[in-house]
């Protein structure tokens, strides 16, 4: 029993934790144990297990004898998580260098295929997929699980950014380009710059949802 009610909770925590991030839930939204039972399927104890959770993930406030409300991602979140993930993909490139096998790097160029191919069809949605799927294959190439927890935590933090941004055909292209650079210097084993490129990614990817005002997206 304790273990079923711990599945649930798994559940019910990924769930909402994925209905806040894509913003089906909106900010200060009140977060209701009953309501959210029915949605899931569940019972309130794993709805209020999951909400406990996100309180201390900061993506729900729980105010005494109000409830809990929804504490989406705002424009300073999006920055420190920028900062922070243009340091750990750097470090996720040149991990790759050391552990990266034939089978992922065969699934990467596969990847960079596709999302030209989109691309160039302007079907930003797969060009959207195409993108998270690389860096989730660069992380799982790193050879760190711990690692590939946090850069996946922090991607999910500021997907509708990186969806809106990535619908700018400028950005979309140019993101594959580094895309590119980054797989190729992994392949030829050059750890420094694969690094160098990764975090340069990132760093560019900032410049690019300022300039399209992605940003808007979470404010």
């Amino acid at each position: 029993m304790v273990k079923n009610e711990y599945s649930l909770t798994e559940m019910v925590y990924h769930n909402l934790r994925s209905d806040i991030l894509s913003g089906t839930f909106k900010d200060h939204e009140e977060l209701k144990e009953n309501t959210l039972a029915k949605i899931y399927g569940v019972s309130r104890t794993p709805v209020r297990e999951a909400i406990r959770q996100l309180a201390l993930e900061g993506l729900v406030d729980t105010v005494p004898n109000k409830g809990a409300f929804v504490h989406n991602i705002h424009e300073k979140d999006v920055k420190d998580v920028y900062a922070m993930r243009s340091l750990l993909e750097g470090l996720a490139a040149r991990w790759a260098v050391e552990n990266i096998t034939k089978e992922q790097i065969e699934e990467m160029e596969e990847v960079l295929y596709m999302s030209e191919y989109y691309r160039k069809k302007e079907l930003w949605e797969q060009v959207y997929i195409c993108d998270n799927k690389f860096h989730h294959l660069m992380y799982e190439a790193s050879g760190s699980h711990f690692l590939e927890h946090m850069l996946q935590m922090f991607h999910e933090y500021v997907q509708q950014v990186r969806k809106y941004a990535l619908k700018d055909e400028n950005r979309a292209k140019k993101s594959f380009e580094e895309h590119g650079a980054i797989l190729e210097a992994i392949k030829q084993h050059q750890a420094d710059a694969a690094a160098m490129l990764a975090t340069q990614h990132i760093e560019n990817a900032v410049e690019s949802w300022k300039l399209t005002d992605a940003i808007h997206v979470v404010e």
